[in-house]
């Protein structure tokens, strides 16, 4: 479907009022992959936070956590469906491709977004409730309405929405915001512009399409290059601090220090990229690699807590 079809199908969905959109269509409109890696994040907050919570009270607060995410997702989609239709990887969405109305998918998604900050407060606690309507907030206005399109520092700063699922995870459990809780955002926060500045490198033209200010447009593919070491260092760092400040195990800082040098590598490779590459082929695979990074880290810190409960004998302490 090219870009005129997109734009002639949205006119008839406007024309009729309704789409014939299924299941799986609404399904895609919350993002699963991004999703699911919100599920993740905010797991790992939750099972590392000290202090129990009843198992069905933890499945309520991540299934809340999961349902706020795709809201923002479903809210993002409906916003950006203009500059979606122009772009080649976002072409075939949900709204752009003419599945599902702007006006539908808005309205799953203020619902979806009420749903899960209402039943998350009731249930759980209204700390981590709150926590979850700011991040839906911060994603859906603050992100998407107003830094994506007005400032190349879009990706750092909009990138704590992606950072407080853990946070929130934490919250579930203890009904605070403990510096620990705050270390994991770091590490999503730090890691956020490496990742997205590896894919906005050969993504520069969907990007000047739509006129959206990404750093490689706006400043160069130098600066972005130095911007993705810096950044990745960052993480690196902050990605061993968990070992250091006492809730993760010395085997904990040995493979993160080792995923943070191969991330670090990765970066350097983009670095020394030469401008003109057309392949952009160390970029492809920083990209690739700082997907499997933070879902490393992550699952290191989740299984260091389970080797930690299985030594003390208290099954319990698991959540």
């Amino acid at each position: 479907m090219t870009v005129i079809d997109n734009h002639e199908a949205l006119a008839k969905q406007g024309e009729t009022g309704l789409s014939e959109a299924g299941a799986r269509d609404y399904f895609e409109l919350l993002k699963p992959r991004v999703m699911s890696l919100v599920v993740f994040t905010a797991f790992t907050g939750l099972v590392l936070a000290p202090g129990h919570i009843n198992p069905v009270l933890g499945f309520i607060a991540i299934l809340c956590i999961a349902v706020g995410a795709g809201a923002s997702g479903a809210l993002n989609m409906w916003y950006d469906a203009d500059i979606d239709a122009v772009m080649s990887r976002t072409a075939r969405r949900p709204i752009p491709s003419g599945r599902i109305t702007p006006s539908e998918a808005l309205a799953f998604g203020l619902v979806l977004s009420g749903f899960s900050v209402v039943i998350l407060g009731l249930a759980v606690n209204w700390l981590s409730a709150g926590i979850l309507a700011f991040t839906i907030f911060f994603y859906a206005v603050v992100y998407t309405m107003w830094l994506k399109r007005s400032t190349p520092q879009n990706i750092v700063i909009g990138g704590a929405a992606g950072a407080f699922p853990p946070v929130i995870g934490w919250a579930c459990v203890t009904g605070s915001v403990p510096v620990e809780s705050i270390v994991l955002f770091l590490i999503i926060f730090l890691w956020t512009p490496a990742h997205f500045w590896a894919l906005a490198l050969f993504k520069m033209r969907d990007y000047e399409a739509v006129d959206v200010p990404m750093l490689p447009n706006v400043s160069g593919i130098p600066t972005t290059k130095k911007q993705i070491v810096v950044y990745a260092v960052l993480t690196a760092i902050v990605g061993v601090a968990p070992a250091f400040m006492g809730f993760a195990s010395l085997g904990y800082g040995v493979v993160a220090a080792a995923l943070g040098v191969i991330f670090v590598h990765c970066s350097i490779a983009v670095w020394r990229m030469a401008d003109g590459d057309v392949k952009m082929v160390p970029a492809k695979k920083l990209f690739g690699f700082s997907i499997f990074y933070l879902f490393a880290i992550f699952s290191a810190l989740l299984i260091d807590r389970l080797v930690a409960v299985l030594m003390s004998g208290s099954a319990g302490g698991w959540l």
